[in-house]
């Protein structure tokens, strides 16, 4: 007689500790209602499978690197850890597919939930958060993009073509008197009417990048803005690796206690800096309150940025050039309006062009002028608009009239300059004063030190662990889910590891006492 053959059950392949029973239970920890809510139930067919397996199986796949739809199928299938997690359900790509985009708001909810436990656990305190933005790429060929000029030219052919379809189309329905009124357009007009608009909605764009560049000195003429045509959403950038294509800035700003994401957003700009006060905000509805330091890169140091976060009561932290004097720069001295020594005078602070630089010079707020090295006044002679970052400021202009035959007057003024050196400062300048002042503390140097490890540690995990290096959905608000797929699934992972730590720990303790 042969051997009797013994099937092992789906339970006892899955190790007592292993990760995927914690993973379990975190999802099993989760209110699910809005989920169900937007489930219809027409009583006809199979019933559905409950969103808990669906979003779970999504959920871990990106924390075993596996996020295209018809892998996610073939998982739930042959490997024993997924077909346990979904208690042995056939869950079919086109699901996956439909899932991932439908539940947009449900999907913060879950974000929410998730930080909340780690949050209970300890394992957010926000004391102190670090912002950053990264270049992911979109769904969109870098050769898939074309210029204003290009698309007009691409639009009036389409023109000509449905013109010319038309004109077919009606020919035929004088032969056909009883063909009747048709209620569609047909198949190869519809098609050349949808690519049409497509093309439409590209151009558009396109002449409203060119004005941006424009206003910006930029010669559109010389050097028109690329428009990518597969994902319009997206926006031609610097690559990471060199080159441009199309990107998209997701963003990312995470604790400093434990390394969660705490807000997530995807832009589709060149600067992240317009994401950093909306993250505190977005921060404070989900837990409920601000975090207390906020850490960023010089990339989102506006003035506007720093005095936002002011009046939010956060403290800002990101390199700021303070326009005042500091020490060690000779121009800092008890009464401004004496001269600095001259034996003092190559140790004055020169700027780009190797002229003396604005820290050179004192104000005075309760004059409101400057004194210059030389210790002459500079009073306020007229305020002008300026733009900066897509915002109009009012720039105040100081100037010196005491230029002539000052023996400081090469090293301080411009060959261009005929009426004497001027100061320009914008209603920025005290705030941007403050931060440079709290960044130069040591307890701030050493806090900023920190932002490397805690911001950009995360983007390395979500490129390189789970493979998030170009988006597989196209448009801003599915890339947007997207993101937020990677983002919710790094949190539970590391909700996960940090249960197994606790629980490993307690054992220990309970094997020792």
């Amino acid at each position: 007689m042969g051997r009797e053959r013994v099937i092992p059950s789906l339970e006892s392949l899955i190790a007592r500790d292993d990760p995927v029973r914690i993973f379990q239970e975190v999802m099993d920890a989760v209110d699910w209602s809005l989920w169900e809510a937007q489930y219809k139930r027409s009583g006809l067919g199979q019933p559905a499978i409950h969103p808990r397996f669906i979003a779970a199986a999504i959920l871990y796949g990106l924390y075993r690197g596996i996020r295209s739809s018809r892998r996610l199928e073939e998982a739930c299938c042959y490997r024993f850890d997924f077909m346990w997690l979904v208690e042995n359900r056939r869950i079919d790509h086109t699901t996956f597919a439909k899932f991932r985009t439908k539940f947009h708001a449900p999907l913060k909810d879950l974000f929410r939930q998730i930080g909340r436990m780690a949050m209970n656990l300890g394992l957010i305190r926000l004391c102190e958060v670090a912002f950053d933005g990264t270049r992911v790429k979109a769904n969109n060929s870098r050769y898939k993009t074309r210029t204003a000029k290009t698309l007009e030219e691409k639009l009036h052919a389409l023109d000509e073509l449905f013109e010319q379809l038309t004109a077919k189309l009606a020919a035929a329905d004088a032969e056909q008197e009883d063909l009747g009124s048709p209620t569609q357009l047909p198949p190869e007009l519809g098609k050349v009417e949808q690519r049409r608009e497509q093309v439409r909605r590209a151009w558009a764009k396109a002449k409203a990048a060119d004005e941006a560049r424009h206003k910006q000195g930029v010669n559109p003429e010389k050097n028109p803005a690329q428009v990518p045509t597969t994902d319009a959403d997206s926006k031609v950038m610097p690559n990471k690796e060199g080159g441009y294509a199309p990107n998209y800035t997701p963003t990312a700003t995470t604790d400093g206690q434990q390394g969660f994401i705490v807000d997530d957003d995807v832009l589709p700009e060149v600067n992240e800096g317009p994401g950093a006060v909306p993250a505190v905000e977005r921060i404070e509805e989900n837990f409920g309150r601000k975090p207390e330091k906020f850490l960023t890169d010089a990339g989102n140091n506006s003035g506007q940025i720093m005095q936002q976060m002011e009046q939010l009561g956060v403290e800002f932290y990101a390199p700021a050039a303070s326009g005042q004097a500091q020490e060690g720069n000779p121009a800092k001295r008890d009464d401004p309006s004496q001269p600095v020594p001259q034996s003092e005078w190559p140790k004055l602070p020169r700027g780009n062009q190797g002229k003396l630089d604005k820290s050179c010079f004192v104000y005075d707020a309760e004059k409101d002028q400057y004194y210059c090295p030389q210790g002459y006044a500079m009073p306020l002679e007229k305020t002008k608009p300026d733009q900066r970052g897509g915002e109009t400021v009012t720039l105040q202009v100081y100037r010196c009239a005491d230029c002539a035959g000052c023996p400081l007057s090469v090293a301080c003024l411009s060959p261009q300059s005929k009426h004497g050196r001027t100061v320009t400062r914008d209603p920025y300048e005290e705030v941007r004063e403050r931060t440079a002042a709290r960044m130069a503390t040591e307890s701030g140097r050493r806090l900023y030190n920190q932002r490397p490890r805690i911001a950009e540690t995360t983007f390395g995990i979500l490129k390189s662990v789970m493979g998030l290096r170009q988006f597989l959905l196209r448009g801003l608000e599915k890339v947007r889910t997207e993101w937020r797929w990677a983002t919710t699934a790094f949190n539970v992972i590391k909700l996960v590891r940090a249960i197994g730590r606790m629980r490993a720990a307690s054992r220990k303790l309970a094997a020792t006492s």
